[in-house]
């Protein structure tokens, strides 16, 4: 006999969508069996705008290696972020 899956709630804001869900069980809410693998190639990752404070130097240093890969600087930082922890995540503990 299956089991009675709860209610999923409405959520008013994504945040509290994902404050949900890393506190729940979700097979609790969703049947995995029934999944279907789906395709979403316009799907952006949500961003955050923070404030960092660079020295001007290093801001016109990014800016010109940016430029001579012929990318933005703001996209270049973040490829350079993304590989460092990329890097970082694969060391050992």
């Amino acid at each position: 006999m299956k089991k009675k899956l709860k209610k999923i709630p409405k959520f008013r804001k994504e945040d509290d969508e994902r404050k949900f869900w890393s506190d729940v069980d979700s097979t609790e809410y969703i049947d995995w069996e029934k999944a279907e693998i789906v395709a979403l190639p316009k799907l952006k990752p949500s961003t955050k705008t923070i404030s960092l404070r660079l020295p001007e130097s290093m801001l016109d240093e990014i800016r010109t290696i940016a430029n001579k890969h012929d990318v933005p600087y703001q996209s270049f930082i973040k490829i350079i972020l993304k590989e460092k922890i990329d890097e970082e995540l694969k060391k050992p503990a």
